[in-house]
C-alpha cells in the first residue's frame, strides 16, 4: 500500500457562531493526510508551504506516519491564507481573505520515494497542478480520487473536463454538481458526471450525509446527529482522508467496499467539526474511532418484513 496526497498546507482564521480563532493550521492536504493516517500507513505528503508553517506540524505529522518529503519549504514566502466567516446553519460563508503566496506558483514535485503509490488523493487545487501531478507518476495508481469546487468550474472548466478524464472518482458537493452537470436532479446529475470520466462520483451533502453513484447503483450514507458543531471547516478533506484511508489499508476498490468507506470517512468527518482546525483530529484515538464507527452502524441498521 502507498498512499500520496497532495494539497494544500496553510492557515486559516475562522469564525463561527460558536466561536472564532486567530491563525490556525488548515488546508486540504493537512486534514486529508491526518484522516488517512488512522486508517493506513505510511501516508506521503505533496504540498508547499512558507517559512512561516511551524516545523513542529510538520514532525508531528511525520510521528503519526506522514511523510512529508514532497513537502517544499519556501523560505522566503508566507504559506497560504484563508480567512471566512460562516452563517447560523454553518452551511454557507463567506470569505474574507485569501493570500496565494507560494501556492500562486505551486509545481508538485513527486519524489523518487513515492513512485511506488497505488493510491492517489488529489486535494483541490487548480486542474493543471492536478494533472501534472498524475503525469509525473511513472505509472498509474490502482485508484485516483479527486476533489475540486466551483471556482475551477467557473474559471478553467476545460481543463478541469480534461483532469476528469484521468481519475476514477471525483468528490464534490451538491451544489458544485448541478453547476458541473446543469442538472438539478442529483441522478441526472451523476449519470452526465460519470460519463465525464470518473467510473464513481460521491456527493456530498454536509450535515445531510453523501451519496455514492457507480453506474445504476446509489448508496446513501447520512451524517451523525451531533449536538454541537463547531467548525466544518475541513470537514470535506477528512472525510476524503478516511474514504482513500480506509480503500488503501483494505486494497479493495469494489463498490461495495466503497460503502463501507463512506462510513469511516463520515466517522472521521464527524470528529473533526468538534474542535476548530485539526484540534480534535489531533487528540483522536482509535478507540474513539471504532465506537464512533459503532455509531454509524446503528444509525443505519435495522431489520424489517417486506410482505
Amino acid at each position: 500500500m502507498s498512499l500520496i496526497v497532495v494539497g494544500t498546507m496553510a492557515f486559516d482564521a475562522i469564525e463561527t457562531p460558536f466561536g472564532k480563532t486567530d491563525k490556525i493550521i488548515g488546508g486540504a492536504a493537512t486534514y486529508i493526510a491526518q484522516s488517512a493516517s488512522f486508517l493506513a500507513q505510511p501516508v506521503k505528503a505533496v504540498s508547499v508551504v512558507g517559512y512561516d508553517f511551524p516545523a513542529e506540524k510538520l514532525q508531528q505529522m511525520n510521528s503519526k506516519g506522514i511523510h512529508t518529503e514532497g513537502v517544499q519549504i519556501k523560505h522566503d514566502e508566507k504559506s497560504f491564507f484563508w480567512s471566512g466567516k460562516y452563517h447560523l446553519d454553518m452551511n454557507t460563508r463567506d470569505t474574507l481573505a485569501t493570500e496565494l503566496n507560494v501556492l500562486a506558483n505551486f509545481d508538485p514535485i513527486i519524489p523518487d520515494s513515492y513512485q511506488d503509490c497505488e493510491y492517489l488523493m488529489l486535494g483541490n487545487l487548480t486542474p493543471a497542478v492536478q494533472q501534472s501531478v498524475i503525469k509525473r507518476l511513472h505509472r498509474r495508481p490502482k485508484l485516483i480520487v479527486m476533489d475540486t469546487m466551483n471556482f475551477w468550474m467557473d474559471v478553467a472548466l476545460d481543463e478541469l473536463k480534461e483532469t476528469l478524464k484521468m481519475v476514477d472518482v471525483l468528490t464534490i458537493n451538491d451544489e458544485e454538481a448541478r453547476q458541473l452537470s446543469g442538472e438539478y436532479s442529483l441522478v441526472k446529475a451523476a449519470r452526465k458526471i460519470t460519463g465525464m470520466g470518473p467510473r464513481y462520483l460521491i456527493i456530498k451533502k454536509g450535515e445531510h450525509g453523501a451519496l455514492l453513484f457507480h453506474d445504476n447503483h446509489v448508496f446513501y450514507a447520512p451524517a451523525l446527529p451531533l449536538e454541537e458543531v463547531f467548525d466544518p471547516t475541513g470537514a470535506g478533506d477528512t472525510f476524503a482522508g478516511g474514504f482513500i484511508g480506509y480503500l488503501a489499508k483494505t486494497g479493495d476498490i469494489s463498490f461495495d467496499n466503497m460503502k463501507n468507506a463512506i462510513i469511516y470517512g463520515s466517522a472521521l468527518a464527524s470528529f473533526c467539526v468538534e474542535k476548530f482546525g485539526t484540534e480534535r483530529l489531533d487528540s483522536l484515538t482509535e478507540q474513539e474511532l471504532e465506537a464512533r464507527i459503532r455509531e454509524f452502524i446503528n444509525l443505519v441498521q435495522f431489520d424489517i418484513d417486506v410482505k
